[in-house]
């Protein structure tokens, strides 16, 4: 068998059992297959939201720590004629735009969550209220 032969032989085996696949993780078992079924779990949403609040504080005190020192050496360098100075006062600009982006991203995310649990939990209520009252009226029928 020639060289060709073999490969084309290989390549159509190698065919045959592809599939398409997603780079992705597996599904979770009972989460949008077979299952109708909302669950929210409170647990979660709050870690997650306590993370993005964690995380909004430490930025918060962090994310500025170099402001001053980095303020100053771009002036200094700058008023002694140095072309850094203006550069490094970009970087910081840069810097402080950015990190108010991830501020407020990281306060979004905190809200959306606390928003979103204190919803479903009154959802549920509204939910459990009016499956209630259908089995009272129920017996007066």
């Amino acid at each position: 068998m020639s060289f060709e032969d073999e490969w084309a032989s290989v390549r159509s085996a190698s065919a045959a059992g592809v599939s398409m696949r997603l780079n992705q993780v597996a599904p979770e078992p009972g989460g949008g297959g077979g299952s109708a079924d909302l669950s929210v779990d409170q647990d979660k949403l709050g870690a997650i939201g306590s993370a993005a609040y964690a995380l909004h504080g430490r930025l918060v005190k962090d994310g500025n720590h170099a402001r001053t020192n980095t303020t100053e050496a771009a002036t200094g360098m700058s008023t002694n004629g140095f072309l850094t100075g203006s550069a490094m006062s970009t970087v910081q600009e840069t810097w402080s735009s950015q990190l108010n982006t991830l501020l407020d991203a990281c306060a979004n995310i905190s809200n959306h969550l606390d928003y979103s649990a204190a919803s479903h939990a009154k959802e549920e209520e509204d939910i459990r209220a009016a499956m209630a009252a259908s089995k009272i009226d129920e017996y007066f029928k």
